[in-house]
Parts: structure tokens; C-alpha cells; sequence
């Protein structure tokens, strides 16, 4: 028999939960996503006049990889406090900083206006940025993931994790309909200002949202929990210190799952539009429209992927993505160059729809590895420490790449070896769909494993 904290909840409730976090982490990914395809497109011309266009790119990825940077310390500070204060709390601060940061690119002076102050102050707002969305998604995905149903946790958990495809739907968008509607002198005189300065409107729709959920009703007990050891003297070790002493492998395991997760995606949705405009010859438009198409169909196969891991397990579905995207980096390029819009549609497609193997059962497998009161620390350092290697230098090395090599074999075989790292994490991971929320918790409390549902011995 379910426990209370592990009973299915109200389905409407539910529902509510995600839609807050969907909507949360949508706008969250849109700022962050908006950023790099305007590094991408126009803040070489606008921040970095003075470099040829590839370096000028270059240095524009340059700063898009300090907003990574910044997400482990982000992922510290706000584990820290969300498994301290509570989930809801630190997601509403996430998206204030960064709505806040966002709205203050579209209002910077470029290099003509004030000169070198000008990428001085844009890398500010990018640490802000980066540092924000360190602490969005760990408290975002175990929001859903602490309310839902245990038999489904992976396809309801899976939800917040279609926020970074509906954000780059949002932000492709958005640019797309612009450069369609402004000339290209127009839009890099004041047009690519519009879609930072939108941010601040559904930052205010976000917050309305976020402030009407409930705060997880199994941190709630385990809050309890520990109030009552605190009132009997019991010293309770702070988060990260319990992490890192009782969870070291599963955080390895985390940040080398991400690797092939989060260099692939950069590639397929940021470099690529360097690629296709560079390599391949397409227009700005086409390769926009490309990534525009491709996200509607990730944010699609997401749940059904989540759905598909609540099935036959987190570590099999995590492997088919990674396999794929290794298996499509050769035709992937090989399509682009082609110069056809639809092979380029195919090209990014399919390489999302592998991505989203990865990407949906992430959100269940990190939560399921940890224990509530060190939950949020050791989901978003295992998740966001492997950014600043990962898809921090992606574009940037890709670009690199590109630019010494003037082929995309190297950029394929970056991608590869990281998909074998991938493989070798998940291959030294313990399946953990079996797994209860709340008796992962117990067992951390010294109750018998034999007693708690689906945790094995090392886990207690």
C-alpha cells in the first residue's frame, strides 16, 4: 500500500504543478536560448566589431560559455537553500534574476555607443543568467517529481524538461518572425532588442503561475523530519557535505550522463546555425526555420520518451538517445551540406528526437538517485557542473573546430567521444525506476533497506 506522501495526488493538482513548471522553465530556457542565437547571429556585428566575422563569433560564444560557467555556482547556492527553505521559494528567485538579466540585455549599449564597456557589461548579465538557471532546474524537475505519481514519474517529470524545447521554439520564433519581418539593417540596428525586452512580460506571467503551487509535499515531511532531530539535539549535516560524502558516484554518474546530453544538443541547436550559414551557404531565415521545426517535434517526443523509461526503465531509454545521437553526428553534417532545407529539417530532427532519449528520463533518474534533504544540492551539481565542460565550450569548440579544420568530420568526432562517456556513466549507473521518493529518504535515515521499497543496500 502507497504511502500518503507517495500516493498518486489529485490529478488537477498535478497538473497545476506542471503546468507551473513548464511554464517556468519555458521562459527561464527562452532567455537563455535567446542569448546564444544571438550570439550566433548578430553580436559579433554588435559587441565585437573590430574581429572578423568567425572570430567575432567566436568571441560572442566566448561569453554565451561564461553563462555556463556561472551554473555550478548557481546549482550550489540555490541546492543549498531549496533543500533548506523549500523548492517553490527558490524557483520564484531563479526566474526574477533571470527575467531581470535578460531585460537588461535588450536594453545595452552595443560597442559603437560606449565601446569596451559594452562586453563587459553583456558578460555581467550573462553570469546572471548563468547563474539563475543553475538553480531552475533542479528545483523545477523535483517539484513535479516529489507531487507525481511514483508508477509515473518519469512521463509527469519528464514535462519540465519540454521547457528547454518550447524555449528554443519560443525564442527561434520570435527571431524567425523578426528577421522575416525587419530588414537585416533593421534588425541589427534594434530589432534583435525586441525578444530581450519581451522577457520581462512573461517573467510577470511566469510569477503568477509559480506563486500559486504548493511546495512538494514530500519535502514537507522530511522538513518535519528534521525539525523534530533538531529539537532532540541531532546535528543534521548540510547538504552539500551529505552529497558529497554520500552520493560522490552518483554525482560522477550524472555529470557524465549530461556530456553526450548537452554537447549534442548545443551542437544540433546553436553551432548548427553557424554551419548552415557559413558551410552551407543558407540564409539566416532557413536555418532558424530549421531549429523552429525540429523543437516543435522534441517538445513532442519528450513525454513519450519519459513515458516510455516508467516502462522498461531510465538506463535503456538514456542509452538509445545517446547510441542515436553518436550513430546520426556522420549523416547529420553529411545533410547539411546539401544545401536543401529539407534535408537540413531532417538533419536537426532526427538528431533531437535522439537528444530527447536522453533529456526525458534525466529529470526521474537524478531525482531518484538522491535523498529529499540533499535532493536539490545533488541534482543540480550532478547536473550543471558537467555544463562548464560540456555545453559551455560546445559551440565554441565546434566553431573552433571548423574554423582549423574547414570540415565537420572533427565536430562529429568531438560529439562521438562524448557520447562514449555518456555510455560508460550509464553503464556504472543502478537502474532506479523502482525506486520510492520518500524511502530513498528513509533508508538515508538509517531505516533497514530490507524496509524500504525499491532501494538497495548501497543506495541505504
Amino acid at each position: 500500500m502507497s504511502s500518503p506522501a507517495t500516493a498518486p495526488p489529485p490529478a488537477t493538482n498535478l497538473k497545476r504543478i506542471v503546468a507551473a513548471s513548464l511554464i517556468g522553465t519555458t521562459i527561464e530556457w527562452y532567455d537563455f536560448f535567446l542569448y546564444g542565437s544571438a550570439a550566433a547571429l548578430v553580436f559579433n556585428k554588435l559587441f565585437f566589431p573590430e574581429s572578423s566575422p568567425l572570430v567575432g563569433t567566436l568571441l560572442s560564444f566566448l561569453t554565451y560559455a561564461v553563462g555556463f560557467a556561472a551554473r555550478p555556482l548557481g546549482a550550489l547556492v540555490f541546492g543549498h537553500f531549496g533543500d533548506r527553505l523549500g523548492r517553490k521559494k527558490l524557483l520564484v528567485v531563479s526566474l526574477l534574476m533571470m527575467g531581470g538579466a535578460t531585460f537588461g540585455i535588450g536594453l545595452l549599449p552595443t560597442h559603437a555607443t560606449v565601446g569596451a564597456a559594452a562586453p563587459v557589461l553583456l558578460t555581467a548579465l550573462r553570469l546572471v543568467q548563468g547563474f539563475a538557471l543553475g538553480g531552475e532546474w533542479g528545483g523545477a524537475v523535483l517539484l513535479v517529481s516529489e507531487h507525481g505519481d511514483a508508477r509515473r514519474r518519469g512521463f509527469w517529470s519528464s514535462w519540465p524538461q519540454t521547457g528547454a524545447p518550447a524555449g528554443q521554439l519560443l525564442a527561434a520564433g520570435v527571431l524567425s518572425a523578426l528577421t522575416a519581418l525587419l530588414s537585416d539593417d533593421a534588425f541589427t540596428a534594434w530589432g534583435w532588442r525586441i525578444p530581450f525586452l519581451l522577457s520581462g512580460v512573461l517573467v510577470l506571467v511566469g510569477l503568477w503561475i509559480r506563486l500559486s503551487v504548493d511546495e512538494s509535499p514530500v519535502f514537507k515531511a522530511a522538513l518535519a523530519q528534521a525539525e523534530a532531530r533538531k529539537a532532540d539535539s541531532v546535528t543534521e549535516k548540510l547538504p552539500l557535505v551529505a552529497v558529497l560524502r554520500d552520493h560522490w558516484r552518483d554525482v560522477l554518474v550524472a555529470v557524465g550522463a549530461r556530456m553526450a546530453e548537452n554537447i549534442s544538443y548545443y551542437v544540433i541547436t546553436a553551432f548548427i546555425l553557424v554551419y548552415a550559414t557559413t558551410s552551407a551557404g543558407m540564409a539566416k531565415q532557413t536555418a532558424l526555420n530549421s531549429v523552429l521545426i525540429a523543437s516543435a517535434v522534441h517538445f513532442v517526443v519528450i513525454p513519450a520518451w519519459g513515458a516510455l523509461s516508467d516502462r522498461i526503465g531510465r538506463r535503456p531509454v538514456y542509452l538509445i538517445g545517446a547510441l542515436g545521437v553518436g550513430a546520426w553526428m556522420f549523416p547529420f553534417f553529411a545533410l547539411i551540406d546539401t544545401g536543401s532545407f529539407g534535408n537540413l529539417i531532417l538533419a536537426v530532427t532526427v538528431g533531437l528526437v535522439f537528444h530527447g532519449a536522453m533529456y526525458a528520463p534525466q529529470a526521474a533518474f537524478f531525482s531518484e538517485m538522491f535523498a529529499t534533504r540533499m535532493r536539490y544540492s545533488g541534482a543540480s551539481i550532478g547536473a550543471q557542473f558537467s555544463s562548464v565542460a560540456a555545453g559551455a565550450p560546445a559551440p565554441l569548440i565546434a566553431t573552433a573546430l571548423l574554423s582549423d579544420y574547414g570540415t565537420s568530420t572533427p565536430i562529429a568526432l568531438y560529439v562521438i567521444a562524448a557520447v562514449l562517456l555518456t555510455v560508460v556513466a550509464i553503464g556504472c549507473a543502478k537502474e532506479t525506476r523502482e525506486r520510492d521518493l520518500e524511502c530513498v529518504d528513509s533508508a538515508a535515515q538509517g531505516v533497514p533497506a530490507t524496509s524500504a521499497r525499491g532501494v538497495d543496500a548501497r543506495t541505504a
